[in-house]
C-alpha cells in the first residue's frame, strides 16, 4: 500500500473513493502532468531514467517539464544546479548507461528537483544501497529537508527512518497500522509483530 500510496498522490493511479488535497485544493484524480505542475514529483523504487541520453538531458526533462517551466539555456543552467547539488555535476556529459547504480539514482533525483517540487515523494530512495551510499544518501536527503522540502518518503531502512523522520505512518497489507514519531512507531507492538513476526512482538 506504501508504493501505491504515492501513486495515488501523483496521479500514476486513480483512486476509487476517497479525496487527495494539497493545501485544501482537492486533486482526485487529476493526470499525472496536472499534478506535477502543481508542485508534487516523485522517484521510483525502479529508476526510470532514458538511458541512451546524457545525464544532463535527463535532468533537463524536470526543468522543461516541471512546476516552474524552464527552456533553452535556462534549464540547462537550472539542470547543472540541480546535479551539484546531488554531487554529479563532474558526470554532466555522461550517458546514463556509464553510470553506477548510486549515480543513477542521483540523476533521478536531481531530475525531480529540477521542477522545482513543493512536494517530494521518494519512493524507497536508499533501496539497494550499499553502506557508504546510504550513509552519503541519508545525508542528502537530510540536506534536502533541512533545506525546507516537505519530503514524503518509503523506506524500510531504520537508521534513514529514525534520523530523517519527524512523523511516521506505518502500514501492512494496505492498511494504516501506526502513527507517531520514529520511536512511538518502532516501539508498537503491532509494528513489530507486522514486520518481525509474533515471537519478537
Amino acid at each position: 500500500g506504501k508504493s501505491t500510496t504515492l501513486n495515488l498522490i501523483s496521479g500514476a493511479l486513480k483512486p476509487t473513493s476517497g479525496t487527495i488535497t494539497l493545501r485544501d485544493t482537492p486533486i482526485t484524480g487529476l493526470p499525472a502532468q496536472d499534478i506535477a505542475r502543481r508542485g508534487i514529483a516523485r522517484t521510483f523504487q525502479l529508476v526510470r531514467l532514458l538511458p541512451s541520453m546524457t545525464v544532463l538531458d535527463n535532468v533537463r526533462a524536470g526543468a522543461v517539464f516541471g512546476h516552474r517551466r524552464r527552456w533553452g539555456s535556462e534549464a540547462d543552467a537550472h539542470a547543472l544546479r540541480m546535479l551539484e547539488l546531488v554531487g554529479l555535476a563532474r558526470r554532466a556529459y555522461a550517458t546514463v548507461g556509464q553510470l553506477t547504480y548510486i549515480d543513477t539514482k542521483r540523476v533521478e533525483l536531481a531530475r525531480v528537483l529540477a521542477s522545482d517540487p513543493k512536494i517530494l515523494l521518494l519512493d524507497e530512495w536508499l533501496a539497494g544501497l550499499n553502506p557508504t551510499e546510504l550513509e552519503e544518501g541519508i545525508a542528502l536527503i537530510r540536506r534536502l529537508r533541512d533545506e525546507g522540502r516537505t519530503i514524503i518518503l518509503v523506506e524500510h531502512v531504520m537508521d534513514a527512518i529514525r534520523s530523517l523522520c519527524d512523523r511516521c505512518v506505518v502500514m501492512s497489507s494496505g492498511l494504516k497500522i501506526a502513527e507517531g514519531t520514529p520511536d512511538q512507531v518502532l516501539s508498537d507492538p503491532e509494528v513489530i509483530r507486522a514486520y518481525l513476526g509474533d515471537d519478537d512482538a
